[in-house]
């Protein structure tokens, strides 16, 4: 079978409403024996008859209607991608700025609901949600808290959860890595600058009240990168390591473990402005946001900290 191109089911679809050549082809603005040669051609490509003709009339063979309501809501789809490409031909871009994760399949959600320009600067959660406040960004994916985004005017939907994971030196007594570390048993690094991971510190002082976490202040840096790796080296505890930084592989001699009793999770929100009422905003948040579900993070064994969005 040959390719059938759109406006051929388009005639069909006029010829079946009509019944009539002469009058579906005055609606379409061409000659009734070109209507005629079309439909001749769609049945020859389809290798199926879709009328029944004899000198006075004509009507839609089994064939014909059995594959009209098909052809129908295939062309009503084609006029939507039409419709919703147009718009975003004619839509400023949706800015959105991030920490340092975003959906793995961020394309694919997004592509039919907005033009999405991806900012480069990467920023901490608190920061970017007041980017997001204040104008600069129009969608930032980060951690928030219920007080912040009232005091912000922000909307936030839920888009994704991280585990927390604790990072500490391979045991040599020849014990097994295997399971996950209680929280009681870790420390947590907090920032000696409040104002530089104001979101990390709050929710890491919060875990530690809430779990028995050991919590150590350590200078500014010391949460992230080869630092990091360093506070683990000369901790006796395995350290909690921050979502907002994403390190690299662990370097041999290091192993990470999930947290357990409980499991704490981190969540991150697609937070947008309460007064953008702009389509091409809501459309990017909704397409994020689709299919979420609860990721666990309301389970028995689960924690979040009380101020968390999505904390039931």
């Amino acid at each position: 079978m040959t390719s059938v191109e759109l406006r051929q089911l388009r005639y069909f679809l006029a010829v079946a409403e009509e019944l009539d050549i002469g009058r579906a082809a005055e609606h379409l603005l061409v000659t009734g024996p070109f209507l005629a040669q079309q439909l001749k051609t769609l049945e020859r490509d389809l290798d199926v008859r879709l009328f029944d003709r004899d000198h006075r009339s004509m009507s839609l063979s089994p064939a014909g209607a059995a594959l009209l309501p098909q052809v129908r809501a295939l062309v009503e789809r084609a006029d939507d991608l039409r419709l919703r490409a147009g718009r975003l031909a004619r839509s400023e871009p949706v800015r959105l700025g991030h920490v340092n994760w975003l959906p793995p399949d961020l394309t694919a959600r997004t592509a039919v609901a907005a033009q999405l320009h991806v900012d480069a600067r990467v920023a901490p959660s608190h920061a970017q949600a007041a980017r997001v406040a204040d104008g600069s960004l129009d969608v930032a994916v980060c951690w928030i808290r219920t007080g912040d985004l009232a005091r912000q005017d922000l909307g936030a939907r839920l888009i994704g959860a991280d585990r927390l994971h604790a990072v500490s030196r391979e045991r040599t007594d020849g014990g097994l890595e295997d399971g996950g570390i209680p929280a009681r048993d870790c420390a947590v690094l907090l920032y000696e600058d409040t104002v530089s991971r104001a979101s990390w510190n709050a929710f890491a002082r919060r875990l530690s009240e809430d779990t028995g976490a050991r919590a150590v202040r350590v200078p500014d840096g010391g949460v992230t990168d080869a630092a990091f790796l360093d506070q683990v080296r000369r901790s006796r505890r395995p350290v909690v390591g921050c979502p907002e930084d994403r390190t690299a592989p662990l370097p041999p001699g290091l192993v990470r473990r999930p947290l357990i009793a409980p499991k704490a999770y981190w969540t991150w929100s697609a937070v947008w402005r309460g007064d953008d009422g702009r389509t091409a905003v809501r459309a990017v948040v909704d397409a994020l946001a689709a299919g979420v579900g609860d990721l666990g993070i309301n389970a028995g064994d689960a924690w979040l900290p009380d101020d968390d969005l999505y904390k039931r």
